[in-house]
């Protein structure tokens, strides 16, 4: 026979990596942790992670160790996944979130602390938006303007790939932190995005409540990588073909990184995302970007909203920035101006009848002819967010009277007999200068086309004329900065004059109703 403390001897090994197991087993989602932002009302919050099937889970959220509200749920058999939704609550904190998992006797108990409620926005894109602090304009003088901004917390997904929808994050580079200069500036296309969270800060400057920030992207990148396969086919994209190895460095194959580092996410609540991609198709599937930017808005707010209980709006403000500048013969010259078109569904503006509830950032004056990191890679990145931030507040936050992109014509008039095509924009508009080829008319005779420069004649606070008198044959439509590099820094011809924001690209049929602003979002 064998004695009882012989017994307890071999068993207690067992015992404790039983133990061990449970306690690897019971955990939150990656990205449920302290410091963290949850989204504020009217939404619920979503809290979940992973147990023992079987087992039941309460959650419950604290402050001042006094207990605001408790959850119960049990973990689900077939994925071993358990999820509650918080009650809806003001901006604010610090909480602490408990989750005890209960099975039979046995209890483990999982606590994070300093959560804040807020706004929570996702920023995804390619190299752009991957860019850091430190890579920007004035980074040293940014990347110690923190102190002020402790309730703008950030998170950083780790670069990753699958071939299948993955349900939780493989790896995170940054957990959510309180913003620091070491955090901000890890290094070049390193951790948190520039773009991301100057735009968090622009928005908390307005709203003085908690903003959570996730940052998910990666260079060189094309739509197709972040994009279900669901939203391609809808679109018709051909499967993998010819790469162009000049612009698309990153990750190409269909799907890989909706798989890893978008839809991990899903359960989580949010206010909205921003988006900066574009360069990658420019050469590539670029004719289809009209149709797979709008597929991908549409499947992420899907996919979004189910995960989320319904608690992400089914139709969440979703912003980006239109494409800058690149010197010349870095690309075709008319693959820019392609792909800052069908980044509007070849609307020209936003919100319109494909992209509703959008808002875009022009971006196309803002080249960098010394960027260290290539004229592809502008260091302006204070400007860009504080445009998207304009946009945010406009259509997001619904502030009105706010102008929040720079005029676009709304008709054409044609004087033939002075020689001019008078266009009348739906807001003031500021020459800053005349250019003399930014404006292009389509003159066509003896059955051919040519695109000739239309100077700028004559203007007023809300028209201008340009001289077409170089057409001798039909005047057939007009564009706008149509190019890969419109103008210098901050010197396109047209602008707002209050808010300083630049007339955005266009082309147009003349014949047709010109493609000024129809929604009375967008009118501001």
């Amino acid at each position: 026979m064998i004695a009882p403390r012989f017994v307890v001897g071999m068993l207690l090994p067992l015992i404790l990596r039983a133990c061990a197991r449970a306690a690897a087993d019971f955990r939150f989602a990656s990205y449920i942790h302290n410091y963290m932002v949850l989204q504020k009302e009217p939404a619920g919050a979503v809290i979940w992670g992973y147990g023992i099937s079987g087992a039941t889970v309460t959650v419950t959220l604290c402050q001042d160790q006094e207990i605001i509200m408790k959850k119960v749920t049990p973990v689900k058999a077939h994925s071993d996944t358990w999820l509650v939704v918080l009650d809806p609550l003001k901006p604010g904190g610090p909480y602490e979130v408990v989750a005890q998992q209960t099975l039979g006797r046995r209890n483990l108990t999982l606590r994070v602390h300093d959560v804040l409620f807020g706004d929570v926005w996702l920023c995804s894109g390619q190299s752009n938006m991957q860019m850091t602090v430190s890579q920007i304009f004035n980074a040293t003088r940014e990347l110690l303007d923190t102190a002020a901004y402790q309730s703008v917390r950030i998170f950083s997904v780790s670069l990753a790939q699958a071939e299948q929808e993955l349900e939780d994050l493989a790896v995170v580079d940054l957990e959510w932190s309180k913003p620091t200069s070491e955090n901000l500036g890890h290094g070049s296309f390193k951790y948190m995005s520039a773009v991301c969270w100057l735009f968090g800060r622009y928005l908390y400057d307005t709203l003085r409540y908690p903003i959570g920030l996730i940052s998910s992207s990666w260079g060189g990148t094309p739509i197709e990588a972040w994009s279900s396969g669901r939203s391609l086919k809808a679109c018709g994209v051909p499967q993998q073909g010819f790469i162009p190895a000049d612009s698309v460095t990153g990750p190409s194959e269909h799907s890989v990184l909706w798989n890893a580092m978008i839809h991990p996410l899903c359960n989580m609540t949010l206010k909205g995302v921003i988006w900066y991609q574009g360069e990658a198709n420019v050469n590539f599937d670029r004719d289809l970007y009209n149709c797979t930017f709008p597929a991908l808005i549409e499947d992420w707010r899907q996919t979004f909203h189910r995960g989320s209980q319904g608690q992400t709006e089914r139709l969440f403000p979703f912003g980006f920035v239109q494409l800058s500048s690149v010197l010349p013969g870095a690309t075709s010259d008319d693959g820019f101006p392609q792909i800052r078109w069908h980044q509007t569904a070849d609307f020209g503006y936003v919100p319109n009848l494909r992209m509703p509830n959008t808002f875009m950032a022009v971006a196309m004056d803002l080249g960098d002819r010394n960027s260290p990191f290539g004229s592809i890679h502008p260091r302006d990145k204070q400007t860009v967010a504080y445009r998207l931030h304009l946009g945010a507040r406009a259509v997001a936050y619904g502030e009105k009277q706010l102008t929040f992109q720079g005029p676009l014509p709304e008709k054409t008039e044609l004087l033939a007999d002075k020689g001019l095509l008078n266009l009348t924009y739906s807001q003031q508009i500021l020459v800053q200068r005349q250019d003399d080829k930014i404006f292009e008319i389509l003159c066509c005779g003896d059955q051919q086309c040519k695109w000739l420069p239309a100077p700028m004649n004559t203007f007023s606070t809300q028209s201008l004329a340009l001289s077409i008198s170089s057409c001798y044959g039909t005047l057939a439509a007009l564009r706008y900065a149509w190019t890969t590099w419109p103008c210098e820094y901050k010197l396109c011809p047209l602008y707002h004059p209050s808010s300083t924001l630049p007339a955005p690209p266009f082309t147009a049929l003349i014949a047709n109703q010109m493609p000024g602003y129809h929604s009375k979002a967008a009118k501001g």
